[in-house]
C-alpha cells in the first residue's frame, strides 16, 4: 500500500469529471487500498479517487471511530434524494483546515459497486449521507467550497493560497 499526494483546493485537477470504472480488476482493488492508507493518514473519513489525481469513479470511506468499517463505492450513483435538507459543517482533505456549513439531501439512496464488483443499494441518512453526496461532487469536479458564497469562496482561495506561499518561503530557507 502507498500514501498518495492528495491535491489541494484551488489545483484545476479538482475539477475534472471522474469517468466510470469500467472493470473492477486488481488495478482498481490495489487504488481502493492505497486511497484507503492515505484517508486514514490523513486523517479523514471520506476520499474520492479524483482528489488522489486519480479521474475515475472511485470512493472509499470510514465512519467509524476505530477506522474499521471502510466503504468502498465505484461508479456511485444517487439514484433517488430527499427534499428535506440537512446542515453540516463540513471539512474536507483538499482544503485543509477550512470548515463551513453546507445544506445537501437529508436521506438518499445509492447504486454503486463494491472492491469485488458486486452491486449494491442502499439507505444513507444523517453523517454517511452528507459524505456520500460530498464525495460524489468530487468525482463530478465539485469541492464543498463550491457550494458556499461567492465571498467565503474568494475568502477561503486567498487562505488557501496565502498558506501555500507560507510554506513555500518556509521550505526554501
Amino acid at each position: 500500500m502507498a500514501i498518495l499526494n492528495i491535491l489541494r483546493y484551488p489545483d484545476h485537477r479538482l475539477h475534472k469529471v471522474a469517468k466510470p470504472v469500467a472493470q473492477v480488476d486488481d488495478r482498481i482493488r490495489q487504488l481502493v487500498k492505497d486511497m484507503a492508507q492515505t484517508m486514514y493518514d490523513a486523517p479523514g473519513i471520506g476520499l474520492a479517487a479524483t482528489q488522489v489525481d486519480v479521474h475515475e469513479r472511485v470512493v472509499v470511506m470510514d465512519l467509524s471511530e476505530e477506522q474499521s468499517e471502510l466503504m468502498v463505492l465505484i461508479n456511485p450513483e444517487i439514484i433517488w434524494a430527499s427534499e428535506d435538507v440537512q446542515v453540516y459543517e463540513e471539512g474536507c482533505l483538499s482544503v485543509p483546515g477550512v470548515y463551513d456549513e453546507v445544506k445537501r439531501a437529508a436521506q438518499i439512496k445509492v447504486r454503486a459497486l463494491d472492491e469485488n464488483g458486486q452491486s449494491r443499494e442502499f439507505d444513507a441518512d444523517g453523517l454517511l449521507a452528507v459524505c456520500i453526496q460530498h464525495e460524489l461532487d468530487h468525482l463530478n469536479g465539485k469541492v464543498f467550497v463550491q457550494r458556499l458564497s461567492s465571498l467565503k469562496q474568494n475568502r477561503i482561495r486567498n487562505k488557501i493560497l496565502k498558506q501555500r506561499r507560507e510554506e513555500q518561503v518556509a521550505s526554501a530557507s
